[in-house]
């Protein structure tokens, strides 16, 4: 049997960012769609079936926490990681309260990022 290819939804602001995650993930088996921003994320969330999101905290054009909280309304299911720069624990925390599964500081190490993917797909 065949395993399931994991969907993963990126979300960030920072192009260079989410491409590069994309190109290392996606050679790690994972099927990547990448969001810049919240409002362009929303949009791929009403497409798409995720298995898990990962979501930067601060961006330009929308605060991470309230894409969290529609992303909790469209997809409750849907486990989503938080990524924070560092100094925003308080962020991560409020985060957590909202509903996100798990967060990592960026930069964040990639197996790390991967073995966080793994629990939140298998939880």
């Amino acid at each position: 049997m065949s395993v399931q290819m994991i969907r993963v939804l990126i979300v960030d602001d920072e192009r260079g960012f989410t491409e590069v995650l994309q190109k290392r993930l996606g050679k790690r088996g994972l099927k990547i769609v990448t969001a810049v921003g919240g409002t362009v994320a929303i949009q791929s969330l009403r497409k798409n079936d995720f298995d898990v999101a990962i979501l930067d905290l601060k961006m330009e054009d929308m605060d991470g926490i309230e894409v969290l909280k529609i992303f909790k309304k469209m997809a409750p299911d849907m486990p989503v990681i938080m990524l924070t720069g560092h100094g925003s624990g308080k962020a991560a925390k409020e985060g957590m309260e909202h509903g996100a599964f798990d967060y990592l500081l960026k930069p964040c190490d990639l197996e790390e990022l991967l073995g966080k993917i793994h629990q939140a797909v298998n939880r």
